[in-house]
């Protein structure tokens, strides 16, 4: 019985995928592929003023055929009236996405959208900074090199 002690690392997805799956089952989605692709599925335009809130699903009656959720979408106010009248479009991508007729409608909740905080670009080193670099490097005779070693060197001294 020679059983292995080693710790191997396991993907971060494969950790928190069930936590995240059970969340988005809670919300009515079967995959959080809905939520995550939702620019992809909807389009940019749809997407930059909307998204998946959670997919409601009629109770089944016994006999009955099963009937098609409603796809819930929060949206931002101004934008409702316009994505209302795109929502056959809406509903034909969901669908399409999903492979079957599992969305019949589309509600929608006017709300200000939960943002991904846009990371802000960081600034390039001052000139001055980058004059004194490429003032240090007369050894490299590549204009565009020293450029790029001086650019390098000024933003390394500023951190």
């Amino acid at each position: 019985m020679n059983k292995s002690n080693r710790i191997t690392a396991k993907p971060l997805s494969a950790l928190l995928g069930k936590v995240f799956g059970e969340a988005f089952e809670k919300q009515g989605f079967a995959s959080r592929e809905l939520v995550t692709r939702w620019a992809e599925i909807a389009g940019a335009d749809v997407a930059a003023h909307s998204e998946p809130l959670k997919i409601q699903w009629p109770r089944p009656v016994e006999g009955e055929p099963a009937e098609p959720a409603t796809l819930i979408l929060r949206v931002e106010g101004p934008m409702a009236l316009e994505i209302q009248h795109t929502s056959d479009v809406i509903l034909e991508r969901v669908n399409r996405f999903l492979g079957w007729n599992a969305v019949g409608r589309i509600a929608l909740r006017q709300a200000p959208l939960t943002r991904k905080s846009s990371r802000l670009a960081p600034k390039g080193p001052d000139a001055a900074a980058v004059e004194k670099e490429a003032a240090s490097l007369t050894g490299v005779t590549d204009d565009g090199l020293r450029s790029a070693l001086a650019r390098l060197g000024a933003a390394i001294k500023r951190n």
